[in-house]
């Protein structure tokens, strides 16, 4: 059997019988909650970019664009898990267009700060890194937009009967081409997202090493500094991190698609379900707590504008520290080339 055939026969299944996956009450709490955490995470990486003039680098524009992303997949799957769509209405096929183009975007434009990183620091070329960016805007924003409209345009967004999402509507049940379409309005850009950044990461993380294995040998008094390793062991955990947190806040929405391919129960499993719905919303929390909890010169800012100075670890105010390191990604060429493990941690 065509598998084209095979998934048109699993689409009209579940709407003859009625197999709509059931969304628990204490689902949708949790689901809820994930999203005011990413709404809350997108909007404190957009104000310290607005706040502070010093720390708007390119990889820090490049996260606040794929902030918006995931805000506005946040807000919107927040009101489809709030109303738990039952039909093709209106506002459905307004959410599944506008959840379809952000979260798709936020798959591109993932993968492109990590190529801006990959060429910055790999290819030690920030001209040319920074020359991407019209590109990177062209095609995060420009075939999410393509793919969406010409969705919306052929009728093939509206309800799923939550059966790849959380009560949110995405691809009609009920479209003939439907698998043609999960495909291109988000899982064939997953996929490739999940085959991309740990290539690109891995290959950065090299790099960095065998940077500072070189320093170590040449300048051993610094590479011994406690406040080097600081640097260049933040900068390792989060080169590392990035990959497997999207990867795991990602997988179930994976492991239900291939569920519902091969028409398996298990995808209507409450607890795969409520892992999907934590895991589609919770990219902006997931990004705040890695590029702002978890950046040192950032979280001294915020600590001494909450007035909480006492609580930071006793860390020095920003206007005593070396500016340097409140300027990610700015680093002069000279000193650029002479400690990569340094403007690694200032992109990430």
């Amino acid at each position: 059997m065509s598998p084209w055939l095979f998934y048109r026969t699993v689409s009209e299944s579940a709407m003859a019988n009625g197999t709509e996956t059931e969304l628990f009450v204490y689902e949708q709490v949790v689901v809820l909650c994930t999203c005011a955490l990413s709404l809350a995470g997108s909007t404190l990486i957009f104000l310290t970019f607005v706040l502070w003039s010093d720390l708007r680098t390119t990889p820090r524009r490049l996260l606040v664009y794929l902030s918006v992303s995931d805000w506005l997949s946040a807000a919107s799957y927040a009101y489809g898990v709030g109303k738990v769509f039952h039909s093709n209405s209106l506002d459905c096929v307004a959410q599944g267009a506008i959840s379809t183009f952000a979260n798709t975007s936020s798959f591109f434009w993932t993968v492109a700060i990590a190529v801006y990183l990959y060429v910055f620091i790999v290819k030690s070329s920030q001209r040319l890194a920074d020359s991407l960016v019209l590109s990177f805007h062209l095609v995060s924003w420009g075939i999410p937009l393509a793919i969406t409209v010409t969705a919306v345009s052929l009728n093939k967004i509206g309800y799923d009967a939550s059966e790849v999402s959380v009560g949110w509507c995405w691809v009609r049940i009920d479209a003939r081409d439907r698998i043609l379409w999960m495909l291109l309005t988000g899982k064939i850009w997953e996929f490739l997202a999940y085959l991309t950044l740990p290539v690109l990461y891995i290959l950065i993380k090299r790099h960095i090493h065998k940077a500072h294995a070189a320093l170590s040998e040449y300048r051993p008094i610094l590479a011994n500094r406690p406040e080097s390793q600081s640097f260049s062991s933040m900068a390792d955990v989060k080169l590392t991190l990035i990959p497997i947190i999207f990867i795991f806040l990602r997988i179930w929405s994976t492991v239900r698609f291939i569920l519902l391919l091969a028409d398996s129960p298990v995808r209507q499993n409450p607890a795969l379900v409520m892992l999907h719905g934590i895991g589609n919303t919770s990219q902006g929390a997931a990004n705040c707590v890695m590029f702002v909890l978890f950046t040192q010169p950032i979280r001294t800012r915020l600590c001494a504008a909450l007035c909480c100075t006492s609580k930071c670890g006793g860390e020095p105010s920003p206007s005593n520290r070396d500016p340097q390191r409140l300027l990610p990604g700015q680093d002069p060429p000279s000193r650029t080339q002479e400690d990569g493990t340094s403007t690694a941690n200032s992109n990430t």
